[in-house]
């Protein structure tokens, strides 16, 4: 079987054209949240694998779990991917949905790791200076690393800046070893 991200593509952009079309990007983003979540439940998960179970029941079980949550247009998206086989690709539908939304609002979710804990104000600096150099609004998460030894590594999408001294000694190992 193909990559659940292939599988997921057209729809993520079908959706994402639909959330655009209506401006509701946030809307979209909960709907798809709440059906991967129910999808991940174990019981739904290995009933999805089954042979045997109609596609209909299938949508039908998962809407009912929603409670509410979805609007027709999130309902008819339950009973299209039950019909085509492809509720199992929902997780990464709704990823590649957030990466068109973040690429649309001209945002980008950044992971700052640092080897010590850093104060406010040199968050408040640092993520100015990356919103500047990304030319975008930033969403950033922090964590502490205390194997960085010192610095930073900074990942937004696929820019990965190590600025850590451990980065610095494996690249100082890989050029003594080659």
């Amino acid at each position: 079987m193909a990559e659940l991200s292939t599988l997921a593509r057209p729809y993520a952009k079908a959706v994402f054209e639909l959330a655009q079309a209506s401006k509701n990007f946030a809307g979209w983003s909960a709907q798809l949240s709440a059906i991967a979540d129910v999808l991940s439940v174990p019981a739904i998960a290995k009933a999805i694998r089954a042979p045997g179970v109609a596609k209909a029941t299938l949508a039908q079980v998962v809407i009912d779990s929603l409670k509410g949550a979805l609007d027709a247009q999130g309902q008819s998206l339950v009973k299209l991917l039950a019909q085509n086989n492809r509720l199992q690709a929902t997780s990464s539908l709704a990823a590649q949905y957030e990466l068109l939304r973040a690429e649309a609002e001209s945002q980008v979710a950044v992971v700052i790791t640092t080897a010590a804990t850093v104060a406010d104000a040199q968050k408040t600096a640092l993520s100015a200076a990356i919103s500047k150099k990304l030319n975008r609004a930033v969403d950033i998460s922090w964590a502490t690393d205390e194997s960085l030894i010192t610095g930073a590594t900074i990942k937004a999408g696929d820019l990965v800046i190590d600025g850590s001294a451990s980065g610095e000694l494996e690249r100082l190992k890989a050029a003594l070893l080659s």
